[in-house]
């Protein structure tokens, strides 16, 4: 059964003055603020579509790594995924990198890479994200 998950943004004024705020609306776990300078430049208070695109493609490959891992007979411990994605303003998003570490007992650290690698081919999110190039980094615990 297919499951739909949805955000709302309320934007005011133009692209580089105006500002608004994203609101989770399915889990109602909080509405955060946004606007083009931070998107632009960075921001330590402000999140960005590419930090809500890194925190789901984080999730969705710690998901489908820790699923590959226990098919394989090693089920993780802890798997821990930061995704970076790059914002480049003027050409849009230009990468997503993959970065985690996990504790798998039992697990050579070369079949832990060509598992990672077809964990990040076959999450979801890397799928949607086809268009950008998405580099891993993974090592073992």
């Amino acid at each position: 059964m297919p499951v739909t998950s949805e955000a709302t943004t309320t934007w005011t004024g133009s692209l580089m003055e105006g500002s608004g705020n994203v609101a989770f609306s399915s889990s109602k776990l909080g509405t955060f603020p946004i606007d083009w300078k931070s998107r632009a430049e960075g921001s330590e208070t402000t999140t960005t579509p590419e930090e809500l695109i890194a925190a789901a493609h984080a999730s969705c490959f710690s998901m489908a790594l820790s699923h590959a891992l226990a098919e394989n007979g090693t089920p993780p411990e802890r798997v821990n995924t930061t995704a970076s994605v790059t914002f480049k303003p003027g050409t849009g998003i230009t990468g997503s990198h993959l970065n985690v570490n996990a504790t798998v007992p039992g697990l050579e650290p070369e079949k832990f890479q060509e598992i990672a690698e077809g964990a990040k081919t076959g999450c979801p999110v890397s799928q949607a994200l086809g268009g950008i190039e998405i580099t891993l980094e993974a090592t073992l615990a």
